[in-house]
């Protein structure tokens, strides 16, 4: 497994596949990770993880010539359609996210706090038809974690990037983008269970124990996805120490991608709603 890094490293080829743990403010500290690796119908081998302290250098390894890859990407690629519609902005997904993309960070913070504040309590929020099967949060959420801040930071990197969202944007087909959610296997697998955090006074033990019994359950292919994690003990090791859990919510997006990249329309259901977007496996 590579270390961290500023370099363009990227899969692709026959199988290659991507999972990106992504963040609204990328630093050295809390840099985008990516994990990159090979699925060959059954497996899923991890060849390495990158982490890019910028969007530039992000953006570089999103139009890296040669692609060929599917990648799950741990951000919301739509808003509901009940906040849309009250808000009044545009229903076709392109120029929602035109539109979302012009906006700054305080004026997504002040509408949708007055859209919440207008609601009942226990109903603040509007959820996409994907959440509730996903147990995402909502993706108009801007605070813990700030999702709606992920989305507009993230999606117009993938459009102006020209790659391809299957359901919502034709792109390069040779570069597919899906939305993943590494909650979805982690909950699978660890149930209330918490494995990470950001906060090193709840870097505990029983968050490392439970980041075992996770990567155990990936390499054995016990999901419902029953897609193989095969990896070194180094590369084993370095998902288990790392508490901050970036690196295993990539490796998590991985086997999403993998999943998909076997699944006729990478899996997305029929009724997916072409405005809100839909999450892979959810």
């Amino acid at each position: 497994m590579t270390a961290p890094s500023q370099t363009i490293c990227h899969a692709a080829g026959p199988g290659a596949v991507a999972g990106v743990d992504f963040t609204s403010r990328p630093t050295a500290r809390k840099p985008i990770v990516l994990a990159l690796g090979r699925f060959d119908g059954h497996a899923v081998r991890l060849d390495a993880l990158v982490s890019h302290s910028s969007f530039e250098a992000f953006d570089g390894w999103l139009r890296a010539p040669g692609g060929d890859w599917v990648g799950a990407f741990d951000l919301p690629f739509g808003l509901p359609r009940e906040l849309i519609t009250t808000l009044g902005w545009p229903t076709d997904w392109l120029a929602l996210m035109r539109h979302y993309a012009g906006l700054s960070r305080a004026e997504i913070r002040d509408t949708f706090a007055a859209f919440c504040d207008a609601r009942p309590a226990g109903g603040k929020f509007a959820h996409r038809a994907c959440d509730k099967p996903a147990g995402s949060s909502p993706s108009m959420k801007w605070v813990n974690p700030p999702v709606a801040y992920m989305l507009h930071a993230g999606v117009p990197l993938l459009i102006d990037a020209g790659v391809d969202l299957p359901g919502l944007h034709v792109g390069d087909t040779t570069r597919v983008a899906l939305e993943g959610y590494p909650g979805l296997l982690a909950r699978e697998v660890l149930g209330a269970r918490s494995y990470k955090s950001d906060e090193r006074a709840k870097q505990t033990p029983e968050r490392l124990i439970a980041r075992k019994d996770l990567v155990d359950a990936l390499e054995q292919g016990r999901t419902r996805l029953a897609v193989r994690l095969r990896l070194s003990h180094a590369q084993r090791d370095a998902l288990v120490a790392d508490a901050s859990g970036d690196r295993l919510d990539a490796v998590l997006c991985l086997l999403q991608a993998a999943w998909a990249r076997a699944q006729p329309a990478f899996g997305r259901p029929a009724c997916a709603d072409a405005l809100e977007g839909w999450i892979v496996s959810a």
